[in-house]
């Protein structure tokens, strides 16, 4: 039975200050025997001020972070899940990247957003994701983890259930969903939409968030989750402070759920007739 452990993060403008504290983190877990470490959404760097962060963002090949992380992974001999972290791409735009690094692995897998947050909110918060970053277009999943199979998503993800159904029909075992979560559209759906998503894919759901009032003057919702494929919460992490949270995962709980429901079994493509 794995221990994972969920960094709930209040990352700020400064990525060396941020890769500091999930150097910690991922010393504190490997210490605690946590095999994967789950980060949040722009563990990085989580800078509204698109002039400001600029500085800081590069294309993959060309970031101080990515080495230095693939050398945490291996150093510690935890599997570190790196929510996302933004990189530049071709056409003058950032993605906004997941990123999974195996211990003594060559290159992490990655993973793009591909659902961007484009909204008005009744708050007064406006966000324009799309502005500076570009979509993915690749479903992207992970085989042979120490959770089995895993899907990669980032946080706006979640609201859209043909990616995790994509995710189902590949049969993962768990599926990360790293986020940023505002306030009020956490405190409204995150804990029943993540509950609904690991009920859809009978799979885990591992959510690690950013949490708190952050340097550039944003608010987040926190409460980072580990959801079981019935739906049950195992961990939540609250919405008050950083911190390091664990939860051992029963894969044998997997095919418990999808014998007592084999809903991906049983589910059938819907065509227009």
């Amino acid at each position: 039975m794995p221990t994972i452990a969920l960094f709930q993060m209040t990352s700020g403008i400064d990525p060396e200050a941020n890769l500091f504290a999930i150097e910690e983190a991922a010393q504190e877990a490997a210490a605690a025997g946590a095999e994967v470490l789950f980060t949040p959404e722009m563990s990085i760097l989580l800078d509204r001020n698109r002039a400001r962060a600029a500085a800081h963002i590069v294309p993959q090949g060309q970031s101080p972070y990515v080495p230095r992380l693939a050398a945490l992974a291996a150093k510690t001999g935890v599997t570190l899940a790196l929510g996302s972290m933004a990189v530049a791409v071709e056409g003058g735009k950032n993605a906004n990247r997941s990123m999974f690094f195996a211990p003594g692995a060559v290159a992490p897998v990655t993973y793009d957003k591909i659902h961007m947050f484009d909204v008005d909110l009744a708050s007064g918060e406006s966000w324009r994701e799309s502005n500076a970053y570009e979509a993915g277009r690749a479903v992207v999943t992970v085989d042979s983890t120490p959770l089995g199979r895993l899907g990669l998503t980032v946080c706006y993800d979640l609201r859209f259930p043909a990616l995790f159904g994509a995710l189902g029909d590949r049969a993962c075992d768990a599926i990360a969903v790293p986020a940023a979560f505002t306030r009020p559209t956490g405190a409204a759906h995150w804990h029943v939409m993540l509950r609904a998503r690991a009920i859809e894919a009978s799979a885990f759901v591992i959510a690690a968030a950013q949490v708190g009032t952050h340097e550039d003057g944003r608010e987040t919702y926190g409460h980072s989750l580990v959801v079981d494929p019935w739906g049950e919460v195992l961990l939540d992490m609250g919405g008050e402070a950083a911190g390091l949270g664990f939860c051992d995962i029963d894969l044998a709980r997997i095919a418990e759920v999808r014998a007592q429901v084999p809903a991906l079994a049983n589910r059938r493509k819907i065509t227009n007739s």
